[in-house]
């Protein structure tokens, strides 16, 4: 039988201990700990940093963890933290390199509001460092604005915030 594709993006949620979260997670973490260091991350400060940084919360009744795929290939991700309603927290925001410039942020962006929205928040934050320039601009162009520090994370240098509907 013929595997058809669904072209462009679809995002679903999906277990944040599976393999596809895993290896997304893994692309994710080596991308931006390579960025804060300027140099490439090594395997070690990877496994280091998804051990700190725990994505277990990622699954309901606190949270959730989506994934988007182009063209029926994984290719990017979002996390959502709803333990703290009526505020969610956005983390995790990812598309790898060759998906890039598609739309993805876009829809992983929208996907996630209408699942937090579902759950019951009202109000989006999420905070990201100084160098992830694309980022803050991503989350600009789809109604976030810059807030005071709503946490002490020694890697957040700016927070927004969005209120859905």
């Amino acid at each position: 039988m013929e595997k058809i594709l669904t072209r462009g993006w679809t995002v679903r949620a999906e277990p944040v201990d599976g393999p596809v979260a895993g290896a997304l997670l893994r692309d994710y973490y080596t991308e931006i700990v390579g960025r804060y260091h300027q140099r490439p991350a090594t395997d070690a400060e990877v496994d280091q940093v998804l051990v700190e940084e725990c994505s277990a919360d990622l699954t309901l009744p606190t949270g959730l963890f989506l994934v988007g795929r182009y063209d029926g290939e994984p290719a990017g991700c979002v996390g959502v933290r709803l333990d703290a309603l009526p505020y969610a927290e956005v983390t995790r925001v990812f598309v790898r390199p060759g998906a890039r410039r598609r739309g993805g942020g876009a829809r992983l962006l929208a996907a996630v509001e209408q699942a937090a929205a579902v759950h019951g928040a009202t109000t989006m934050r999420l905070d990201t460092r100084h160098d992830l320039v694309e980022a803050r601009a991503l989350y600009a162009g789809h109604g976030y604005r810059e807030v005071p520090a709503y946490s002490t994370s020694p890697y957040a240098d700016h927070w927004f915030e969005k209120r859905l509907g």
